[in-house]
């Protein structure tokens, strides 16, 4: 560590490029990139147009790039210690080169991906102008599989490469998207909202530092304040699928004062058509028949959100300051438990919350170098849901019939059940309080330390509403955690090395109020406290070996805590509490590398490898069965209507993952990535010595060979002068897996072929966006978890409408 005691050698390795940046009619040109491809090192002007960048001693190209104007290269040699002063002065793009997507280039993308983590950036420039979700752009990641039962709306896990469930972050702006409540999630917010999502897989850069050791999404909203402007978009397709969505920014040049508004609205009724073996129908009898084809019914879902922001930026005080106000609510019918043997009819749940946020960022705090980074979040929640319908349906919305001889005679009503089981109404409080803070310090150019903390607190209260009485009797928990990480970044070799090195160390506090009895009307609680902690470390190294070539390795090994989710159920997801259930802890190793080949400017290549292994003890999955499978009794099996989060001993995965990209003439833009892993399960003996009947196998209900390949085609000057128009086709894979421990045929899912086409038209003014999307073009099979059906063929419409610089 000798690096802390001598800063002025290293200082004396790196010189200062400064300037300033302006548009064609000479005014200051604000947050501009600036930065050279070679390292990677990149800022952004400020409202003045100035910029500053520390740069290792020798020649360089320094870029600046900008939406809507040409990219400007300079040649600058810089001695050790000196200063360069570079000022640049943009030019307006031609409206063709508007739509130029390219592979090169100093871009926040490109930063984060060669910073030594697994991590995949996902822009979301192209998808905001066609009728794609945020999960359907996640699904199409490279290591990524978004599992869904069923349709919009329906409840989703996340896996990466092999790791779901709570191992997984989900992150809004660095925030647990959690604390939004289930109204404001990924299902909901339009890619038009988001800037750009960043998929990480094993090790966590600083700001994430949490409850996690399988990876993160971290969705990043649109924040730049550089121009005024309104956007609208609207969408209608199949299955009474319609979606608004609204966003607008203003800010006082004078001032800083930002305002930042966007709402959103979605519905859809989710009545594909189901044709699958998992979809039957009842005869008179009890006699089944398979593959009945029939609509999806009561699984309607509708939606409405909107984030209001008001704050600062670029001032001197702060880089940016905002506090927000987020409101959402939504509303779904439940057609199934976990599998889909039987039809709910009646059964649905409603979601609301309110959630109060400040965000404060600042560079060169008090001196140069400090940065502090302030995210606070309060929400307020409810979950809402009732089944209290007993009545026995088919598929088809008739009442099952129980006897095959005679006049029909329905099971009929039954009181106090619902379709699940027991009649339910209950109403479940939640608020959460969420602080991140990040405090950095760049002791030299290329050395950093940060120090980071997370703060949670979540309240649940349960409420039987049905029978109020028993809601006294309902433990009250609460949980506390605590989360600090040390990092050290450093940058040596003239750029060429990056390393990052961090510990975390965890608190959680779990409070628990349990009813033991009434006395005289009184009821007497018990108190109990819980508290574990535990700690994890690991790093990160990035080496550029030769021009545009990086070799990328992380390590980890930490635990992470069981959730309220783990431990109390989820009553509107279908799971049930568990106690009981363990920490997991896992140890995970990348080896991957990224080349950018661009010796033209017509042929541009992006390839990326990566390999993993992972272990895992005491892993937390949902259940599933275990049960043999008799032929002729499948039934038995594929019922599953509740599960519940439970722990695996030892697992073990081993796997890669790769991606091609490739552009021509920056017209054709074509992608086509790979995930392959076992996870398997370690555990050679049982209980009694005996060799355990599950050693070696494949973990079930999760798919281990993805491929998605996408392609993209752009035409000038089609119908009208300054239009453009993209050509999209999109194909997916799923080899088949299995969902249940038991090797069989029946419960194991098809291979699936989705295929995707799309186009949209710009029209010569770059105002309007009009798209067209057909998915699953050809009406494949396609399944998800727990072998639930999903759409088939759909199409889609949507508008865009934008409005730049109003106030001009």
């Amino acid at each position: 560590m000798a690096i802390f005691f001598c800063p002025n050698l290293l200082a004396q390795q790196t010189g200062v490029v400064k300037g300033t940046v302006t548009n064609e009619k000479g005014q200051p040109a604000e947050k501009v990139t600036i930065g050279v491809t070679q390292n990677s090192n990149f800022t952004t002007t400020d409202n003045k147009g100035a910029y500053l960048l520390s740069l290792p001693a020798g020649k360089h190209t320094v870029t600046a790039t900008m939406v809507g104007y040409e990219s400007q290269d300079a040649e600058i040699t810089i001695a050790e210690g000196k200063t360069v002063i570079l000022n640049i002065r943009l030019k307006k793009s031609k409206q063709e080169d508007l739509e130029t997507v390219t592979v090169g280039g100093v871009t926040k993308k490109r930063a984060l991906e060669t910073q030594g983590f697994a991590v995949t950036v996902i822009e979301t420039k192209e998808a905001s102008l066609r009728n794609l979700t945020t999960n359907e752009l996640l699904d199409r990641a490279v290591g990524v599989r978004v599992r869904q039962n069923g349709g919009e709306g329906s409840p989703i896990e996340y896996n990466l490469n092999g790791m779901s469930g709570s191992t997984i972050g989900l992150f809004l702006d660095g925030i647990e998207i959690s604390t939004y409540g289930s109204s404001f999630n990924l299902n909901n917010i339009p890619p038009a909202m988001i800037e750009r999502i960043e998929v990480y897989k094993g090790v966590l850069p600083a700001h994430l530092s949490g409850n996690y050791i399988g990876g993160a999404i971290n969705v990043v909203m649109k924040k730049d304040a550089s121009a005024n402007n309104i956007t609208a978009a609207v969408s209608y397709g199949s299955f009474n699928t319609y979606r608004a969505d609204v966003s607008t920014l203003y800010r006082n040049p004078k001032n800083g004062l930002t305002g930042r508004a966007s709402g959103f609205f979605s519905h859809s009724d989710n009545n594909y058509e189901m044709w699958g073996k998992f979809s039957k129908y009842t005869l008179p009898g009890g006699r089944i028949i398979r593959n009945y084809r029939t609509r999806r019914p009561n699984d309607e879902f509708e939606t409405i959100g909107g984030r209001f922001e008001l704050g600062f930026t670029d001032v001197k005080w702060a880089d940016q300051f905002f506090v927000g106000y987020n409101i959402s609510d939504s509303y779904k019918e439940i057609p199934h438990g976990i599998t889909m043997t039987k039809p709910y009819f009646g059964r649905f749940n409603e979601y609301q919350a309110h959630v109060f946020s400040l965000n404060y960022t600042k560079r060169n705090l008090f001196v140069d170098g400090l940065a502090l980074t302030v995210n606070a979040v309060h929400s307020m929640r409810n979950t809402y849901l009732q089944d209290t319908v007993s009545l026995r349906y088919n598929w088809d919305g008739t009442l099952l019939v129980k006897n095959s001889e005679g006049p029909p005679e329905t099971y009929g009503y039954e009181p106090g059940r619902g379709q699940q089981g027991e009649a339910v109404i209950s109403d479940i409080d939640r608020t959460i309080s969420n602080v991140r803070s990040n405090l950095a310090y760049t002791i030299v150019s290329g050395h950093r330390v940060s120090l980071n903390h997370k703060f949670e607190n979540s309240n649940r209260n349960d409420k039987d509403l049905l029978n109020p009485a028993r809601s006294r009797w309902i433990t009250q928990n609460e949980l506390t955690t605590n989360i600090w990480a040390l990092n050290y970044e450093s940058e040596l070799l003239k750029g060429k090395l990056r390393t990052n090195i961090f510990g975390k160390y965890a608190v959680y506090v779990t409070d628990q109020t349990i009813p033991l009895r009434e006395t005289e009307g009184v009821l007497i609680y018990e108190n109990n406290t819980t508290k574990r902690d535990n700690r994890g470390f690991g790093g990160t190294l990035s080496y550029q070996p030769i021009i545009n070539g990086f070799l990328i390795v992380s390590a980890e090994k930490s635990f992470i805590m069981p959730t309220d989710r783990h431990i109390y159920g989820e009553p509107e997801n279908n799971l049930l509490p568990n106690p009981d259930i363990l920490p997991e802890m896992a140890i995970n190793y990348n080896l991957g590398a990224r080349y950018n080949i661009s010796r033209s400017t017509k042929h541009k290549w992006s390839l990326y490898a990566n390999a993993f292994w992972r272990n895992g003890y005491d892993k937390i999955i949902q259940q599933t069965r275990v049960d043999p499978v008799i032929e002729g009794r499948e039934n038995q099996i594929e019922d599953i209507q509740v599960t519940q989060f439970v722990n695996l001993s030892k697992t073990q995965s081993v796997g890669f993952e790769a991606e091609v990209n490739y552009i021509f003439n920056n017209r054709l833009n074509t992608m086509l990535n790979l995930s392959k892993f076992n996870s398997l399960f370690k555990v050679a003996t049982d209980e009694r010595g005996n060799p355990h009947s599950l050693y070696d196998r494949q973990v079930p209900n999760e798919p281990f060979f993805t491929v998605n390949g996408n392609l993209q085609y752009r035409l000038n000057n089609i119908f009208q002068k300054r239009s453009v128009l993209n050509l999209y086709y999109n194909v997916g894979y799923v080899a088949p897996f299995s969902t249940i421990w038991i090797e069989s045929e029946w419960f194991t899912t098809p291979a699936q072929f989705p295929n995707d086409l799309g186009a949209s038209y710009r029209f010569p003014t770059g105002k309007l966006v009009v798209s067209l999307d057909c998915k699953n073009i050809f009406n494949a099979e396609v399944y998800d978890n727990f072998g639930v059906q999903k759409p088939g063929r759909a199409f889609f419409i949507k508008l865009n409408y934008t409005i730049n610089n109003f106030n001009k």
